[in-house]
């Protein structure tokens, strides 16, 4: 008799530009690959490049976008990986539609606010997008011109200016622990 897979789950980190969410899942990656776990991190810059290419900023762009995200992340959880989502998905009405599609084929879904406050993301502007509003070269950046709906019930609250990367990584690790996906 074949051994059934450990079970997938998504995590969706939701979070400003510059939050932590791209470090955190990395970070988290790797200790779920270290303890012999399959897990896929479904970058957001990454998807914009090749499964989102020629999307742009617009509200129905960005929605089309989390829809693209949020269908791979459940076929794959729904076959045995941990997926790893860090994308800002900034509109709440998206998010809970990606929710409901994990919902429908029972996939574990949980959510994760990267609750890091503008003026902190703002200082670390990984990127340089900030900087670039700033100077206005840049419009319709989340969190300064274009809104981000925070999520008002999330399965949990990462707030990265107040804890090290391994402690923001074991928050979340545990809250996969309690719902069973580990």
């Amino acid at each position: 008799m074949r051994t059934p897979p450990a079970p997938g789950a998504t995590v969706w980190l939701t979070g400003l530009p510059s939050s932590g969410k791209t470090t955190l899942a990395q970070a988290l990656a790797s200790r779920l690959t270290r303890e012999g776990r399959r897990v896929e991190v479904l970058d957001g810059d990454e998807i914009r490049t090749f499964l989102s290419a020629g999307l742009g900023f617009t509200r129905e762009d960005r929605d089309t976008n989390v829809q693209r995200i949020g269908l791979v992340a459940e076929v794959l959880a729904r076959n045995g990986i941990l997926v790893l989502v860090p994308v800002i998905a900034p509109y709440a009405d998206s998010r809970e539609a990606v929710r409901k599609r994990h919902e429908a084929s029972a996939t574990p879904y949980l959510e994760v606010h990267v609750a890091t406050p503008l003026q902190v993301c703002a200082v670390r502007d990984v990127k340089g997008l900030y900087a670039q509003a700033r100077a206005g070269r840049l419009s319709g950046l989340t969190g300064i011109d274009d809104p981000y709906e925070p999520p008002q019930s999330p399965d949990a609250k990462v707030e990265t200016q107040l804890q090290s990367v391994d402690e923001s990584v074991n928050a979340v690790h545990a809250l996969m622990a309690r719902r069973g996906v580990l």
